[in-house]
């Protein structure tokens, strides 16, 4: 199994009302792909950081190998997502590990 989190901090110039509209939508969006994509085996994005966090949204996700995790990455539905999630957030971190 494969733990993939990732996590992003909102883009400069929006509002605080959009943030927290743009966080649920991302949120909306990335939640969705789970029953899309095969070999994905949990997927949950958190979007309501403590004040201490340096980043604004988090995706926790875990895949049923490394090939279904990178069959995600190339997935036409996870692509389209990432699109709109480059669109509001920035500061991409991304940590994968494998839980054996």
């Amino acid at each position: 199994m494969i733990r993939h989190i990732v996590a992003w901090a909102h883009q400069k110039g929006f509002s605080a009302e959009e943030n927290q509209h743009n966080a649920q939508k991302v949120k909306e969006t990335l939640e969705a792909l789970k029953g899309q994509i095969e070999g994905v085996v949990e997927l949950e994005v958190l979007i309501d950081p403590l004040d201490t966090s340096d980043k604004s949204v988090m995706l926790i996700s875990l895949f049923e190998s490394q090939a279904a995790l990178a069959a995600y990455q190339v997935h036409p539905a996870h692509l389209e997502a990432a699109g709109f999630v480059k669109s509001v957030m920035e500061e991409r971190i991304c940590l994968d590990f494998d839980l054996g």
